[in-house]
């Protein structure tokens, strides 16, 4: 105490304070300098040895050690407290080179210390160190009981893994202080994974072996240490077993008998792979056996020879025979002896007979007739050539068509002018006068279209209307043919099934390309009169013409042709297709993309920010759009996901063989858009292939959620059939639907196997998803010989008959219906009664923008309304909306076949 007291009186005197022991900045672990004011601050003392974190080990005390140098004292302080004077080791020296004093200061640590503040706060200490200049403290070391837990709180459980599987075994080691290291042992081996890529360990200590090989059966070992102990787990049996293979079957033996029923038998062998460790044995038979039968061996023998011949000049005569009866086959031997016997004319028989005259008149007399015949046939041959020849050109040279109604007129392009978009008729020889109305031919006893008669509607004048033809129609290869010069053309497909065309005039047309839902409106005077153009409607693969894609773009509809490019149309043609998005504002941005002349595609419209001045326009519905267009040429249309509920309908189709010769068969699955030209396409492919649809097609929304589509069977009877699918599901992955653009009919086959060829039902279920999305379940079942009752479900639609309507039959409406409908509501009414009532009875107000800015709203509406309807529109509900905006008059009129 008196020391102590000493010490306090010499620190007042000097100056120092001990309030830097009791600041906060005295509980960091970092050094601190408290310098006296005005002092030399090289003199203040610096450590030259800190005390460290230590670990008590059992019972044995540990060391903690200051050295400071200038100084004049050092004490510890533990947990706030100053450590008794006694309890320190002190040694002094002089510091060499500056003769500085130095010391040096050691203190003992017991577990007992470090017990009793257990629980409350960590056991640190920290010293203190004196000079004339101030005083530094040292960092903060902690004092630990080092511990190790006996128990595992996770061991490594055995396993039995298949080769090439994947293994992981976990290993949570006991608690200790400090935390336990973890190694691994395989037999007592320590595992390196340094040297051995196919191993590692992750932070959790789980060993992980990437894929498993023979060599890693093995017993397992989890190793914890640190200071104190080294704990082991329980060891881990790891075995990797293989399953067995079946062998390639050997070539089948040789019949048993040589002749007759005999036997013939193949073997294979459960050795590819053979089964190790436990792995399963090969399912099914290691042996065939089938019937055979040989050929027995027929020798030949001959037949009855011949009549002798006459005898010839050299005074011989012959006779013949075959081995013909029976002839050898099968490998029988051959008739013994000679086929042909020849000997000498008797002296009576030998007379040298010459040719009479009457056999050379004979002669003479066939030859003369063959000449004759071969004359008389050139004859024919010239007269047949002379009268085609005339015929083909009176064809060639008279250039009236039968009328503007007859169903396709496609005008021959003369050798010339074949680069010729329009044609001038002339007027001399290819117009023809037609008497009274514009109507189409309906029978008098098909229904009449009935209107109010009013003020509503001022009936037209029958007047003469002059009707420009052009040429006869030319075949399909030659319309081909002459497109292809230019070069935009070169990518058209030349199959007809995908192609429509026709030669049009100012009274419009249709042109569709059956069971597609692809149909190109051209109103009437969209084309300018005294205009004929020669347009066509194509539908392209996706393979033949490239669209590039971006981001979360897809391709919502099949990539269409019209055209030509270029030429002057006066109103929008109606180019309608299907689409097979879930169009919703808030997840799709629907684009309308056009190729220009030089290849480039280009976004001509973004809808639903569509402007009435613009060139086209787009009337989109739950699964078709109708684009309203001034100008012909490449289009398609592609939507953006906004979010991932945006979605794509995909048809599903489950299709099999018509007939089954063999004991495997096959289930095609098909998943394609949801539009009428993919399922043609699969439709024709079957038919190639000889499928038939085995379930009525189902629709599966797809969502733009990056996740993969799922294909599985189960319930395969297994007592009939086996499954030889060896995943337990096939997938498709979401890039190939959402962005393939040549992955048009993307299909996965199940095979099964019957054990027996008598086996004809077939019962299963065949489960198709997306990974967390929407899923469809099919259950199959039915007779693989016989049964074809979903065979009238592909059946094809009737789409109107021929692929081109031209003139007034191309539509529902009558012209002069439509002629008496568009003089009567185009001008504005104040009662309302105008084209803005009809557009809001079909359905169409949200149009009224793009309806106005056009010279006649109510032949837009019309044209829209021939769109969207044929050829199964029900015109009564159309004749029934307009009669409504005339109620207010009682008299009514209908246009019957006498009228037209």
């Amino acid at each position: 105490m008196t020391g102590c007291l000493g010490l306090l009186c010499l620190c007042s005197f000097l100056g120092l304070s001990f309030l830097p022991f009791a600041i906060p900045g005295a509980q960091q672990s970092a050094t601190v300098a408290n310098p006296v004011p005005g002092a030399n601050p090289d003199l203040l003392p610096h450590f030259l040895v800190e005390p460290e974190d230590v670990y008590i080990v059992k019972n044995k005390p540990v060391t903690l050690t200051c050295k400071a140098s200038p100084a004049t004292q050092i004490y510890f302080k533990c947990n706030g407290e100053w450590v008794h004077q006694g309890d320190h080791i002190t040694e002094h020296s002089t510091e060499k080179g500056r003769g500085l004093p130095m010391m040096e200061v050691r203190i003992n640590i017991s577990r007992q210390q470090v017990e009793k503040v257990f629980g409350l706060e960590e056991y640190w200490c920290q010293c203190v160190a004196w000079s004339s200049s101030g005083t530094t403290k040292s960092q903060k070391a902690y004092v630990r009981i080092a511990y190790l837990r006996k128990n595992f709180e996770q061991e490594p459980l055995a396993k039995e893994v298949s080769l090439e599987q994947g293994i992981v075994l976990p290993c949570r080691p006991p608690e200790g202080i400090p935390p336990a290291e973890v190694e691994w042992l395989r037999n007592e081996d320590l595992v390196d994974p340094s040297l051995d890529p196919n191993v590692y360990v992750t932070r959790e200590h789980s060993l992980v072996v990437r894929q498993a090989r023979l060599a890693d059966t093995a017993n397992y070992t989890c190793v914890a240490k640190n200071i104190v102990a080294r704990r082991r787990s329980s060891s881990a049996a790891v075995t990797v077993y293989v399953n067995g293979g079946w062998s390639t079957w050997t070539e089948w033996s040789a019949c048993s008998a040589t002749c007759g029923r005999g036997w013939q038998k193949r073997s294979r062998s459960c050795t590819n792979p053979a089964p190790l460790n436990g792995g399963s044995f090969c399912e099914g038979q290691s042996g065939q056996k089938t019937a055979c039968a040989t050929l027995c061996p027929v020798d030949g023998g001959w037949t009855e020879w011949s009549k002798w011949s006459a005898c010839a000049l050299d005074c011989t005569r012959w006779r013949s025979r075959e081995c013909s009866e029976p002839p050898p086959r099968n490998g029988g031997e051959e008739c013994e002896g000679a086929d042909l016997d020849t000997r000498n004319c008797t002296s009576d028989l030998c007379i040298h007979n010459a040719s009479g005259p009457e056999d050379v008149a004979l002669y003479v007399g066939l030859i003369a007739v063959a000449v004759c015949l071969v004359l008389l046939l050139l004859v024919l041959v010239l007269v047949y050539c002379r009268k085609k020849e005339g015929l083909d050109s009176d064809v060639a040279d008279s250039s009236i068509l039968t009328s503007g109604f007859q169903p396709v007129g496609i005008k021959p392009a003369k050798a010339d002018n074949s680069h010729l978009l329009t044609i001038q008729p002339d007027l001399s020889t290819t117009t023809t006068t037609y008497q009274g109305t514009l109507c189409p031919r309906q029978e008098s006893s098909g229904p009449k279209f009935q209107l109010t008669n009013g003020h509503l509607l001022s009936p037209l004048g029958s007047g003469r209307h002059t009707l420009h033809h052009s040429s006869p129609a030319s075949e399909a290869e030659d319309f081909v043919a002459r497109l292809s010069t230019q070069n935009y053309f070169r990518s058209l497909p030349r199959g007809a099934s995908n192609m429509a065309y026709g030669t049009f005039n100012f009274l419009g047309g249709r042109l569709m390309i059956p069971n597609t839902g692809i149909s190109l409106l051209i109103p009437p005077d969209a084309i300018p009169r005294g205009k004929i153009y020669e347009i066509y409607l194509t539908l392209h693969k996706q393979e033949d013409v490239r669209l590039p894609l971006a981001g979360c773009q897809t391709l919502l509809s099949p990539i269409i042709s019209c055209g030509p490019p270029g030429v002057l149309l006066t109103r929008p043609v109606i180019l309608s297709m299907d689409h097979c998005g879930e169009p919703s504002p808030e997840n799709w941005s629907l684009r309308l993309k056009k190729q220009s002349c030089e290849g480039t595609w280009e976004d001509v419209l973004h809808l639903g920010e569509e402007s009435p001045a613009h060139l086209y326009y787009c009337q989109l519905e739950a699964r078709a759009c109708h684009v309203f267009t001034e100008q012909l040429g490449r289009f398609a249309l592609v939507g953006e996901a906004l979010s991932s509920a945006a979605a794509k309908r995909l048809k599903l189709l489950l299709f099999a063989p018509t007939a089954c010769t063999s004991l495997e068969y096959t289930i095609r699955v098909y998943c394609l858009h949801d539009t009428h030209d993919a399922l043609k396409e699969v439709i024709q492919l079957e038919k190639q292939m000889g499928g038939q649809l085995i379930e009525e097609p189902r629709v599966l929304h797809f969502k733009d959620s990056y996740h993969n589509l799922r294909l599985s069977i189960h319930d395969v009877p297994s007592s009939l059939w086996k499954s030889k699918l060896l995943v337990s599901y096939q997938e498709i992955p979401f890039y190939h639907i959402w962005n393939g653009g040549a992955q048009q009919f993307l299909h996965c086959t199940f095979t099964l196997e019957r054990f027996s060829p008598s086996t004809t039902d077939l019962a299963c279920k065949i489960w198709i998803w997306q990974v967390e999305g929407d899923g469809q379940s099919f259950s199959v079942n039915f007779n693989i010989n016989k049964d074809t009752r979903f065979a009238e479900l592909l059946a094809p639609d009737s789409e109107g008959g021929v692929p081109a309507l031209v003139g007034p039959s191309a539509f529902k409406i009558p012209f002069l219906i439509r002629q008496k409908i568009i003089s009567s509501l185009d001008p504005p009414c104040g009662r309302g009664a105008d084209w803005r009532t009809l557009a809001q009875k079909l359905h169409l107000d949200s149009h009224l923008g793009f309806f106005a800015s056009k010279a006649s709203p109510t032949a837009m509406i019309l044209n829209l309304w021939e769109a969207r309807h044929f050829p199964h529109g029900n015109l009564s509900q159309l004749a029934a909306a307009v009669a409504d905006l005339g109620k207010q008059d009682t008299a009514l009129f209908m246009v019957s076949e006498a009228e037209c």
